[in-house]
């Protein structure tokens, strides 16, 4: 991922226990993806453990920053690694992988769906929930047309980019891909698609974040749920 996470740690932590959608929208989610036996789990890039929380269970978590694996900590076993690197494991370690909101975080997308691919044992599941590539294309942006209607400008949305956001004091950098890449990508690893999930805010979300007001119709999530095919 390369960011240096440890100096907004406190930042991230404050952010998502602040964001209504996680509750509402994004955890719920997960929950609908993961299988209904996740049996041991690995959370990839487990921040202050709000997923390990969720998930219970057998589940070790992963992340770049050291305070937010010790705040994790207080839930589970949590290993401080640089994802994609996942040699910390050995192979078939786990029957399901998750992460949210941590593709568009990581620069090679493919090498983590492989590592995902090497300690996931074969028919084991990868659970991703992202922010909706529609979403973060360069240049996408809400639009209001002159009946009132918000609409959505796709921007660059074919191009394969990455752009420097504001996050607390500082900047990191988020990664977009095209729905069809991030799909054909994972496919070429070895992770066959089983379940696939776009959504808008929901209106509880919304209703909390006026902001997103006439946005439930605009693509904001992405989930998808992959099943590991053998190795070729």
């Amino acid at each position: 991922m390369g960011d240096n996470w440890d100096d907004i740690a406190s930042w991230w932590s404050d952010e998502a226990a602040a964001d209504p959608a996680y509750g509402i929208d994004v955890h719920p989610m997960l929950k609908e993806l993961l299988p209904d036996d996740p049996g041991s789990v690995v959370d990839l890039g487990c921040g202050e453990g709000q997923g390990m929380r969720l998930v219970g269970g057998s589940v070790i978590g992963v992340d770049l920053s050291t305070e937010l694996a010790v705040a994790a900590s207080a839930t589970g076993p949590v290993v401080v690694a640089e994802l994609p690197d996942l040699g910390c494991f050995v192979d078939k370690a786990f029957d399901t992988a998750y992460s949210v909101y941590l593709v568009d975080l990581v620069e090679d997308h493919i090498e983590f769906f492989s590592e995902c691919a090497r300690v996931v044992r074969p028919g084991g599941a990868m659970v991703m929930v992202i922010n909706h590539p529609a979403y973060t294309a360069p240049d996408s942006a809400p639009l209001l047309d002159d009946d009132g209607e918000v609409l959505w400008r796709w921007g660059d949305y074919f191009r394969t980019g990455s752009s420097l956001e504001p996050a607390g004091h500082r900047e990191i950098r988020y990664h977009h891909r095209p729905l069809g890449q991030l799909l054909s990508d994972a496919a070429s690893v070895g992770w066959t698609l089983d379940v696939m999930i776009e959504r808008g805010l929901s209106a509880d979300t919304i209703m909390q974040l006026p902001g997103y007001a006439g946005q439930q119709q605009i693509p904001r999530l992405l989930g998808v749920r992959w099943i590991r095919l053998p190795l070729r």
